[in-house]
């Protein structure tokens, strides 16, 4: 599943987000959906979000892509931000929580 460019929710990076509400006890600001992106698409395309994102807000990022389980959370870690959460939540399909912690 990529990025459909007459997708209604897709923004001008090629980004499908959208706003879904709690996962569990954290409040998710904004989705995005990687599957079938490999890094480091993974990675700009997630920090491409955090930058339009407000300091405190969580982004939710679905990956599909083994090597981004583990570079999407170094290199936003290195960026500044909270790592929150990785897990996976089907076969080969994982989440990762990211929190903004800095600029706006």
């Amino acid at each position: 599943m990529g990025f459909r460019p007459d997708s209604p929710d897709a923004d001008a990076y090629g980004i499908k987000m959208s706003e879904p509400p709690f996962h569990n006890a954290i409040r998710i600001d904004r989705e995005l959906d990687l599957r079938g992106d490999i890094c480091p698409i993974t990675f700009v395309k997630s920090k491409l979000a955090l930058e339009e994102m407000s300091t405190g807000q969580v982004l939710r990022v679905l990956v599909d892509y083994a090597g981004s389980v583990t570079n999407v959370p170094r290199s936003l870690t290195h960026e500044g931000h909270r790592v929150l959460k990785v897990q996976p939540i089907a076969e080969r399909l994982w989440e990762i929580l990211v929190e903004k912690v800095h600029g706006e």
